[in-house]
């Protein structure tokens, strides 16, 4: 969503359009967000806000690849497991909801495994609690490797950014279950049972969004409206069946 339909609350020129086009057409649109800070309630009064159509079902997030992943992991014993999570709140509230035993304070240090997410509430605290338990080779898993994320005024650190921080630290590299990974993509079809033919995926990021496309075996479509530049584009292994300037130029191409 962001850098592809809108950046911060600013809606994109032909991003309304675009959706209805969707849905007037008879197809579906779904988001999937790397982005696991807030919850999906938060996402549908945003987009509702900005005057999109949204329902909770028309979303798919890092953080429900993060418990499909760590339920496929560790199988049945998934929910025995302690969770130390470097996130947010919400987060750790959509972990816990999830039905995952998520400790903290006292309990820290009694974590079988690290999940790090994109967190805007970090502190140096959480930063030596993920460092100390790392240190004694617990299982480490981040929901994705976005860098940046963007924003109307520029670029903060992501997920993939904070994890690089702590892999100078550790030497640990955790394993990362949003984008680009294909588990987002093979959800969605499953989920509302289309085949990848029927399905483009369209992101502004060619190593986590695009990539996730190619990996899921769908179309994608390159936009140029946030991260990703031509610059990019040329540098780059991961290569989209289609670029375009922005959510715009995709709805007057799919008018003609």
């Amino acid at each position: 969503m962001d850098g592809t339909i809108y950046l911060d609350d600013q809606l994109f020129d032909g991003a309304l359009e675009f959706l209805e086009e969707i849905r007037n057409g008879g197809g579906r649109y779904l988001f999937l967000t790397n982005n696991s800070s807030k919850g999906v309630e938060d996402y549908v009064k945003k987009l509702r806000r900005l005057g999109i159509p949204a329902e909770k079902e028309d979303f798919i997030t890092s953080v429900d690849a993060m418990i499909s992943h760590l339920h496929r992991y560790y199988s049945q014993a998934a929910l025995e497991k302690k969770l130390y999570v470097m996130g947010t709140a919400s987060f750790r509230e959509q972990l816990t909801e999830a039905g995952f035993q998520v400790v903290n304070g006292k309990q820290a240090m009694e974590a079988e495994a690290v999940v790090v997410g994109f967190d805007r509430e970090l502190t140096y605290e959480k930063l030596e609690e993920v460092c100390v338990l790392l240190s004694r080779g617990v299982d480490y898993f981040a929901t994705n490797p976005d860098w940046v994320c963007p924003t109307a005024w520029g670029y903060v650190p992501d997920c993939g950014a904070m994890c690089q921080m702590i892999e100078h630290a550790t030497g640990r590299k955790p394993y990362f279950v949003g984008k680009p990974q294909p588990d987002m993509v093979e959800m969605a079809l499953k989920k509302f049972g289309y085949e990848p033919e029927e399905a483009v995926l369209i992101g502004d990021r060619l190593y986590t969004d695009i990539a996730c496309g190619v990996n899921g075996g769908i179309d994608t479509i390159f936009v140029l409206s946030g991260e990703g530049t031509m610059e990019d584009l040329a540098e780059s292994r991961v290569k989209p069946t289609w670029v375009m300037k922005n959510i715009k130029e995709i709805y007057h191409e799919i008018r003609l």
